[in-house]
């Protein structure tokens, strides 16, 4: 089983993710967008029981981002971490981008019904206007 490595930004909080990711999506929502300062945010979810704090938890802070999410980010630099949901607790949301070490690549592209005006997808993957499931309208890749 391998091990896939994350910190934040300050170096304060660093932990690690066992075995493999699960699917990895660019989401283009809008929260995504605000929360990475970013065109969209790269993710896939693990289960809890694969995601582990190895250093740095008196710097975790978390911020509920909605009904449903919250947002855990490093309160000393304020790099996002992991997502949670109270929906179901024994996912975690990881973004990519923080991470070593992961051997996978996106499989499409979600929430591009909110996707930044000023943004052109072309990355050839599939488009999702929600997430992604048996109803999903996907978009032209070239829309």
């Amino acid at each position: 089983m391998r091990n896939i490595t994350g910190m934040c930004l300050c170096e304060k909080v660093k932990y690690e993710i066992s075995g493999e990711l699960g699917p990895i999506f660019n989401c283009h929502c809008s929260k995504c967008r605000r929360w990475y300062g970013a065109a969209f945010r790269t993710r896939a979810s693990v289960d809890i029981s694969q995601f582990k704090i190895l250093d740095g938890h008196s710097y975790l802070s978390k911020y509920k981002s909605s009904e449903n999410v919250s947002k855990h980010f490093c309160n000393n630099c304020g790099s996002p971490l992991h997502s949670t949901y109270e929906d179901n607790p024994s996912v975690i949301g990881i973004p990519l981008g923080p991470l070593e070490g992961v051997g996978s690549r996106p499989k499409a592209n979600i929430h591009t019904g909110s996707k930044a005006s000023w943004y052109q997808i072309t990355d050839g993957l599939p488009q999702y206007e929600s997430w992604p499931n048996s109803e999903s309208k996907v978009r032209e890749t070239n829309a």
